[in-house]
């Protein structure tokens, strides 16, 4: 039945996306805001959709830790579930992504029309020269800035190295970092096209001042307390049985 409700979700999801994208397409005279509005439509029916059929919650600690102004919020990455969670969490954000995702029909189409900060993270120093640049550009228009530090997902259980990237642009910009902390992989396993019913908690930590310190100490600090609320998010039985799941045919 996993497989079976996987599958479907993927073609219901599919089915959805095209015609969406034709709304998606007509938000290109609207201010940032309300275009970014419209197009979070589709994550949010995405996300409505995996708790209907598949059968995956989730609840928020920390609420009250989100910022009434525009922060940088630097999350750990575990699966494609949180990048369609946070629409719905979070106010309006863009996200720092590689330019090459606009290359995918549909959805990078929709990507590109919620003013994300594109960078060609091989021309290193340009690149980051331009998250700083158009980062202070978004935090005036009055969006959060989403950063995934690890750079790419990573499997339950391990951990990246945190780039410096996301700290950067809040030091430059003195606003303060929110980190945040799941454990989404446990149901929404990397890169796997089966999803398992179940909860994922989702915690925000307190907001980090970043006034006074350098990027290196803001991400020091973002990174133990992130690493520190996955290790009692998902402890190691939790590591066994996800790994189990992923090796087991579904019934």
């Amino acid at each position: 039945m996993i497989a079976i409700r996987s599958a479907l979700y993927q073609l219901i999801l599919l089915a959805v996306v095209i015609p969406y994208s034709a709304v998606v397409l007509a938000t290109f005279p609207l201010p940032p805001h309300a275009r970014w509005q419209v197009i979070a439509g589709w994550p949010r029916f995405a996300l409505w959709l995996a708790e209907r059929m598949l059968g995956i919650r989730y609840e928020v600690h920390g609420r009250e830790h989100i910022p009434s102004r525009p922060a940088v919020i630097l999350s750990k990455h575990q699966s494609a579930w949180e990048t369609i969670a946070y629409t719905t969490i979070f106010p309006p954000h863009v996200y720092v992504l590689k330019r090459e995702l606009f290359w995918i029909p549909f959805l990078g189409w929709g990507l590109a029309l919620m003013s994300p900060i594109a960078i060609n993270r091989s021309q290193g120093k340009q690149a980051m020269r331009r998250l700083i640049e158009i980062g202070g550009v978004r935090l005036a228009q009055g969006f959060s800035i989403m950063v995934y530090p690890e750079g790419t997902r990573i499997p339950v259980g391990r951990r990246g190295a945190y780039k410096l990237g996301g700290a950067v642009v809040a030091v430059q910009n003195g606003v303060p970092v929110v980190p945040v902390a799941h454990n989404a992989g446990l149901v929404w396993p990397r890169n796997s096209f089966l999803k398992y019913p179940g909860k994922v908690t989702v915690v925000i930590g307190a907001p980090i001042d970043t006034r006074g310190l350098a990027a290196e100490e803001v991400m020091r600090r973002v990174e133990d307390w992130i690493e520190a609320q996955v290790a009692s998010l998902i402890p190691p039985e939790g590591v066994r049985e996800a790994h189990a799941a992923r090796t087991t045919v579904p019934g």
